[in-house]
């Protein structure tokens, strides 16, 4: 299983502007139900804020961070994927950086984005097929 197999069939990937405040890319988060939100400059990404940059940020600067920008507290070394990629090494690496979102790129080009619980989702959802499958090699010999 590939990470290219996850996004297939999804929408538009949510972005932000690294103008927009904090506060709208904490309503944008909340209305969308997603964790992280892509900073975006044409199709350049050109950072990523999560939840978790959010709440730190508040936390260590104040609640002014708030009506900043968002390029004010995204993380710019964004680390992406390919959609070749596959799903057990992008949750290592996930695991490795201690990060929860992946863009998937290919030639420059964004074409998603997966979360540490889409690939959990995928990864279970095969383990289940191989043991069936066992099972029922085992039954039928």
């Amino acid at each position: 299983m590939f990470v290219g197999n996850i996004i297939e069939g999804r929408g538009d990937v949510i972005s932000v502007g690294p103008d927009q405040s904090v506060s709208e890319v904490a309503k944008i988060l909340v209305e969308h139900r997603i964790g992280a939100v892509l900073v975006m400059i044409g199709d350049h990404i050109a950072g990523i804020v999560s939840e978790r940059d959010i709440v730190r940020c508040i936390t260590e600067r104040g609640p002014g961070i708030l009506d900043g920008p968002a390029s004010a507290i995204m993380t710019a070394d964004v680390i992406t994927v390919p959609p070749s990629d596959p799903v057990v090494s992008a949750l290592s690496r996930m695991t490795r950086r201690r990060i929860r979102h992946l863009p998937v790129v290919e030639d420059a080009k964004l074409l998603g984005i997966v979360s540490i619980g889409d690939l959990v989702k995928r990864r279970i959802e095969e383990a289940v097929r191989e043991a069936d499958a066992l099972k029922d090699y085992i039954a039928h010999s």
